[in-house]
């Protein structure tokens, strides 16, 4: 039995295989893959870039679609009389139990909101408190640019420069990602100047997936208040936000939560924090049974959903909900992790048989010689979502872009990070093994191509 060989389940143990059934895939013909047959034009594509924007579940289209109709007929009656039953008033409320599944949180603890820029801009507001002794926050070199962009706005807010306020980490020299114990340490010597200890959960770029937990507890240990951006996390890899003590975490839905572009996003608050002032209260955020009374002073809902600041765009959230049901269907992250992790395994060995893979310990980034390509995202299925991300060189932003427009023309369909690398991300709620042999065919195809 080969490495592939050894992930792939058959038809008869990928019971999970089916829920593919449930999302419209778009075909080669709409996706312009101009080296597929005309009899292949209306077949599915290879569509492996769910970890930018996930695929349309059927459902969200029904969901959405009645919600028009709702609008067209009952108008402003819908708030409170729904001829379907998800009144208008409480829609995001239908939202909560299921991000508390997959974030493994307390339906109290969550609420569905929002940008994540402005949630974690928003929780920044309430958690950052910055002291004489204690005002940075700890992150990770090339943090998402909403990120980067929100750290050095508040730290200026507050009167400090950002090169000072925020540390970047960085992965040691020759390396792609960062070591745990180099998180852990900057923690034990810096801990006392950190405010904020605020990673991704699943690391854009590279996919790495942090240790959650235990960076959580050390950052706790030091009297940090630890917080975490989930938007490659959430619907991706398994968390447990309350059980850890995590303080506050955002996370958009549009990526591996598949509720469309833009879609409303989400926050977590520990219900530690219950009874803390809210410094950005929104009428949203009043107690239901006196919102609509109009009252001059806010009476919080106890909880995270007491950050709520205005009503969520109704449209925005049920098609959210038509790709959270198929979660609950599915068993959950934790039953989708498995598959997950088999398909992404899989992947990986596939590539691994490429003529043009570059095993990361032969490929120095200054060797403009080499051609190719090195998996960036760690090896340590534990250390990664669903999601491999490679590297191609030369590392001169020639190579990748050929790479991307061959594998789109062969209807594969994958996403890039300038100047040098495509991420490939197998979902589990809907990508097969055919998606995945189809990428590393055409991978090797396109290569010998440019070659």
């Amino acid at each position: 039995m080969t490495e592939a060989q050894s992930f792939k389940l058959s038809s008869e143990n990928d019971e999970l295989s089916r829920f593919r059934d449930e999302f419209l895939l778009p075909t080669n013909r709409t996706m312009k893959a101009t080296k597929i047959s005309e009899d292949q034009q209306d077949n599915a594509c290879a569509y492996l870039a769910g970890n930018s924007l996930g695929l349309m579940a059927k459902r969200s289209r029904t969901l959405v679609e009645e919600e028009m109709s709702v609008w067209a007929t009952r108008a402003v009656e819908g708030h409170f009389d729904h001829p379907f039953g998800r009144e208008w008033v409480t829609t995001a409320d239908a939202a909560h139990p299921i991000f508390a599944e997959l974030v493994g949180a307390k339906e109290s603890e969550v609420a569905c909101m929002g940008t994540l820029t402005a949630n974690l801009h928003l929780l920044l507001n309430t958690f950052y408190k910055p002291t004489q002794e204690r005002y940075k926050i700890l992150c990770e070199v090339k943090a998402f640019p909403s990120d980067q962009y929100a750290f050095a706005s508040q730290v200026a807010a507050h009167g400090y420069t950002p090169s000072d306020a925020i540390i970047e980490l960085s992965p040691r020299p020759g390396e792609y990602t960062l070591r745990d114990e180099d998180i852990l340490d900057t923690i034990a010597k810096e801990g006392g100047s950190i405010a904020i200890v605020l990673f991704s959960g699943v690391q854009y770029y590279t996919g790495q997936h942090f240790s959650m937990q235990q960076i959580t507890k050390a950052a706790k240990e030091k009297g940090c208040i630890c917080g975490w951006d989930l938007a490659h996390a959430i619907g991706n890899v398994p968390v447990s936000l309350h059980d850890w003590d995590v303080d506050f975490a955002v996370w958009c839905t549009y990526k591996y939560v598949n509720s469309g572009p833009g879609g409303i996003a989400g926050l977590f608050v520990h219900e530690k924090w219950d009874g803390q002032p809210i410094r950005h209260a929104g009428w949203w955020g009043h107690d239901l049974s006196t919102r609509f009374a109009m009252p001059p002073q806010f009476n919080a809902i106890p909880g995270a959903q007491g950050f709520q600041q205005s009503n969520p765009s109704v449209l925005a959230v049920v098609s959210l909900l038509g790709s959270l049901e198929v979660f609950r269907e599915a068993g959950g992250i934790k039953a989708l992790r498995e598959r997950s992790l088999k398909l992404t395994g899989y992947l990986e060995a596939k590539l691994h048989q490429s003529a043009y893979w570059i095993p990361p310990s032969e490929a120095p980034k200054a060797d403009k010689a080499n051609f190719g390509f090195t998996i960036i995202t760690p090896s340590d299925p534990s250390a990664r979502g669903s999601q491999l991300s490679l590297l191609f060189q030369p590392s001169d932003g020639t190579v990748m872009p050929k790479v991307l427009a061959g594998l789109a023309a062969r209807g594969v369909v994958g996403d890039s990070r300038k100047p040098d690398v495509i991420r490939l991300a197998p979902t589990a709620l809907y990508n097969n093994w055919d998606d995945i042999d189809r990428a590393a065919s055409a991978l090797e195809e396109v290569l010998a191509e440019i070659r």
